[in-house]
């Protein structure tokens, strides 16, 4: 049984993710945008899908799951269903789930933090994807072919 050892970048990406969904949930109402009704529901929808992709996922992975971008012992590579929409879809859904809200609530300091949030899951993505390749040989196959997010 091999065992992943987790790294201090493993406990830094979570630690700021963390960090930032927490900051995403601060009622905020300092700068508010104004947009149209239907744009608005549509981010709705947006995040409706987004929950949709990050379900498929999280019960593809099962009990193989883990909030560190160092890979699972005795994980497997997946790459069908949501994984083969996207490398990362929990990372993409989201993204997408705070991108429609933003839009819903029109917010435009919550889209700032979507977007460093997404800058976050840029990076720990990247970070991730080198430890994958490390323990997956199939992993550089998988990726010419799945983009990393949608």
């Amino acid at each position: 049984m091999k065992i992943n050892k987790l790294s201090y970048q493993d406990y830094l990406f979570v630690a700021l993710q963390f960090l930032i969904f927490a900051t995403y949930f601060v009622p905020f109402k300092i700068i508010s945008i104004s947009i149209p009704e239907w744009l608005r529901y549509s981010g709705l929808v947006v995040t409706g899908m987004a929950l949709i992709l990050g379900t498929t996922a999280l019960l593809q992975l099962n009990t193989k799951i883990s909030p560190f971008p160092t890979p699972v012992s005795n994980g497997k590579l997946i790459r069908t269903g949501a994984f083969s929409v996207s490398r990362h879809p929990i990372y993409t859904a989201l993204v997408f789930s705070a991108l429609g809200f933003t839009i819903y609530q029109e917010s435009l300091v919550k889209l700032l933090i979507t977007l460093v949030l997404f800058t976050l899951f840029y990076y720990k993505s990247r970070y991730e994807e080198k430890l994958l390749g490390q323990t997956f040989s199939e992993y550089e196959d998988y990726k010419k072919k799945t983009r990393r997010f949608i």
